[in-house]
């Protein structure tokens, strides 16, 4: 399993769009991809799980991420993140 500090760098915070955009990503790989904030930890590649976060702008998760294809998996959900998932920072 790897776990990593993510950030939420794009101004909005995780709303529709960039929720979408994880889901899609995580999609992609047969690991299981989970993001914890505080004790509340949910599927990454469910919309509605990623949603209630509610991660603003500066929240701190923790990726998680188990599977064949982890170390891809985790690149590339973390790439999203420190990329702003395209957005204004």
């Amino acid at each position: 399993m790897i776990e990593r500090e993510v950030t939420v760098r794009n101004r909005a915070g995780l709303h529709t769009r960039p929720a979408s955009m994880l889901v899609r990503t995580a999609s992609k790989f047969e690991a299981d991809v989970f993001l914890r904030r505080d004790n509340y930890e949910i599927n990454g590649k469910s919309v509605i799980g990623v949603m209630t976060l509610a991660a603003e702008q500066g929240a701190s998760l923790t990726l998680m991420v188990e599977g064949e294809d982890e170390e891809a998996a985790a690149d590339a959900v973390a790439e999203l993140f420190a990329d702003g998932f395209g957005e204004e920072m």
